[in-house]
């Protein structure tokens, strides 16, 4: 169940209360039975610890920053290993004759 913010336009007495998705807004201050409204919060929801983008998948080369979310949305370049055919082979030398 969240937590909701009420603020008295009256006498500016603040009190959170928790309640269901559905019931009704409260209305009344309970101190001087003043009009009340619900202010505009941030929520509570923070992403801590391991298992998240930043701490498993993001390249270790550059810090995460989460203002550019260009470099979290495009993977880190892999690793291009070259076959051992790709490499030239070394010439085999031959023998000369000296007079």
């Amino acid at each position: 169940m969240p937590l909701y913010a009420y603020r008295c336009t009256q006498c500016g007495h603040r009190f959170e209360k928790i309640q269901n998705f559905s019931a009704e807004p409260e209305l009344e201050c309970p101190l001087c039975k003043g009009a009340l409204e619900r202010p505009l919060t941030a929520p509570a929801l923070q992403f801590k610890g391991a298992g998240w983008y930043v701490n498993d998948y993001a390249s270790k080369s550059a810090p995460a920053s989460s203002s550019d979310s260009s470099s979290a949305a495009t993977p880190a370049p892999a690793a291009e290993a070259k076959p051992a055919a790709a490499e030239p082979a070394a010439k085999p030398t031959v023998p000369t004759a000296s007079a």
